[in-house]
């Protein structure tokens, strides 16, 4: 069995077929292996067009170059005879029998043919980033969702995976959620809810910002924080514990991974913060400007021609967001020993994230090898094109809206009357859940998206709830079947569909590398959705029980059964549930 990449492997034999014709150093990308496209399934199933760039290279005519390359290309009992077209095409097809075995051998492997790296690396990825005493709202939901979904790609990958959830807990908010507490005596043992908590910040932001007095108390109550004042701790931890249990509850109904151990909140690094300071400075990374210490990472210049700054510690002696996310990544690349550091945040954040990762490279705190990434994100719209907010123009709350997803999601699988009550409710929330986070990760995360129940929780079309059913309608099949057939059981691809639907099996680990390599769960979704299409086709035109042979029926259950594997595994990768039943 060929395990991995199916386009990495003709890449490589391409590749290797430049080499011996024309002593010329290439790579696999240079190979441009790709699927061809639907007008072209029928002709083949992969396509290069590599010799026209290497024929300028050369001098030489594009189909001679193509010829030349076809004549060294390593077959094996993997390709049929290639073809050359137009103006130096590579037409790849592969040999029907060697593609009945790889499903039937797919179909046999946990992994579905994904291949464990070989040299794993460490990965510190950050994401989520909840707030203290604030309720989570809509959007903290692509940080959380985006992230969690990287973070198991990157997991099955086989590499060392170190979530960091960089809760907000400090700092100013803290210092003047605190003061107004005091002065409202709203102080230990009061059983606020984070709701209530919630209202009580808004209020405090309403006196800071218009309250000089408020102000003064509230920086000072910052650096009683700061110092370890024992009342004011006191207050604080009982702040955090009933905000994490709440954070706690939430991670747990919207299904992703963290957990409180994987807590780095901003509190866990302000030891460090006089350390990053004093080091940035002796070492003549940063300078005295107006009072305050600030760091110019080169590279980065203003509107106005001026250097950007890190803001390393203020006039007044207090620290910054700039020095906690400095000594944050100090602590990942030395403690942690990161090979790999990723920040899944929005991209507003870019210019503040770069001049973070610049500081970090001058400073020498990444190894030169090692890799620090912006992983970002667009925004949430509303019908309006605007930020998603209620009609006050309040942001929504998570909660709220993974609820009224769940109940959404309640109506339709309501009439489903082989579901008792209790499979329904849990369907509901699969499907809720699902649908939201389906709808964040199936589009590009660069770009903003537009939230839309509707099309969100649709039968049809790409959404969660189409391949959750392809699956759940997979699994019916196998039920009224009697189970699954045996290991070992041959694979027999003699329709087109029926090829189409192994071809499009058999290029799962390639969609699971390309969706990791390239930090984009939307590749994945891609893919997925491409597949239950292909079944969806495979299922209308060819009968799975009614086979006119057994070994036609056994074959097509085999094919079924790896579609269900593959939706089941594909999903999960995604952090979305596949029932059984729909």
């Amino acid at each position: 069995m060929m395990r991995g990449d199916l386009e990495q492997e003709l890449g490589q034999r391409y590749a290797a077929a430049v080499r011996s014709a024309f002593d010329l150093d290439v790579s696999v990308e240079d190979s441009q292996i790709r699927p061809s496209g639907r007008e072209r399934q029928a002709q083949a199933d992969y396509q290069s067009n590599a010799a026209m760039g290497l024929a300028k290279r050369l001098g030489r005519p594009s189909p001679a170059v193509a010829a030349a390359i076809v004549e060294r290309l390593d077959l094996g009992d993997m390709l049929e005879p290639p073809r050359v077209e137009g103006p130096g095409f590579v037409n790849l097809t592969l040999r029907r029998d060697w593609l009945e075995r790889q499903v039937a051998e797919l179909r046999c492997d946990d992994r579905i043919g994904v291949a464990l790296t070989e040299a794993p690396r460490r990965t510190v990825i950050d994401y989520s980033a909840a707030n203290i005493a604030k309720e989570m709202h809509v959007g903290h939901l692509r940080s959380t969702i985006i992230g969690d979904s990287i973070r198991r790609l990157i997991q099955f990958r086989g590499e060392h995976v170190i979530a960091q959830n960089h809760i907000g807990d400090w700092g100013t908010p803290l210092g003047m959620l605190l003061e107004h507490l005091v002065d409202e005596d709203r102080i230990h043992g009061a059983d606020h809810s984070i709701s209530e908590l919630n209202s009580f910040y808004q209020a405090a932001r309403r006196k800071f910002d218009g309250d000089p007095a408020f102000q003064e108390r509230s920086r000072r109550r910052v650096v009683a924080l700061q110092a370890g004042d024992e009342a004011t701790l006191a207050l604080w931890h009982e702040l955090v514990d009933k905000s994490l249990r709440y954070v706690e509850r939430l991670y747990e109904l919207l299904g992703v991974l963290l957990t409180p151990a994987d807590i780095a909140a901003e509190s866990f690094y302000n030891p460090m913060l006089p350390d990053v300071a004093e080091e940035l400075e002796s070492r003549g990374l940063a300078s005295v400007v107006d009072g305050a210490l600030m760091a110019f990472p080169p590279g980065f210049t203003g509107r106005d021609g001026r250097p950007v700054p890190l803001i390393v510690r203020k006039s007044d002696g207090g620290y910054t967001y700039d020095t906690t996310d400095l000594a944050a990544i100090r602590h990942r690349a030395r403690d942690l020993h990161a090979d790999d550091i990723l920040y899944v945040v929005g991209s507003t954040q870019r210019l503040h994230l770069h001049l973070v990762f610049a500081m970090a490279r001058e400073a020498g705190w990444l190894r030169p090898e090692s890799r620090v990434e912006h992983v970002s994100f667009g925004q949430i719209l509303g019908p309006d094109g605007k930020l998603l907010r209620t009609r006050s123009g309040e942001s929504i709350r998570l909660v709220e809206l993974l609820e009224e997803a769940i109940e959404r999601a309640a109506a339709i699988v309501a009439e489903r009357s082989e579901l008792t009550a209790g499979e329904r409710r849990d369907v509901a929330r699969a499907v809720g859940v699902g649908a939201v986070k389906y709808a964040d990760l199936s589009g590009d995360r660069n770009k903003d998206y537009v939230f839309d129940w509707d099309r969100m929780l649709a039968m049809d079309g790409n959404t969660s709830v189409y391949l959750q059913y392809a699956n759940a309608r997979v699994r019916s099949v196998i039920r009224r079947a009697g189970g699954e057939v045996p290991p070992g059981t041959p694979v027999v691809l003699e329709t087109p569909v029926e090829r189409t639907l192994g071809l499009k099996l058999a290029r799962f680990p390639t969609a699971v590398e390309s969706a990791t390599v390239h930090l984009q769960p939307h590749r994945l979704c891609t893919y997925l959705y491409e597949t239950a299409v292909a079944f969806s086709d495979f299922y209308e035109k060819c009968s799975i029980l009614g086979a006119e042979t057994e070994a036609i029926r056994a074959s097509r259950l085999v094919l079924s059964e790896l579609t269900s594997r593959v939706m089941v595994r594909g999903l999960d990768l995604l952090g979305i549930e596949a029932p059984e039943r729909l």
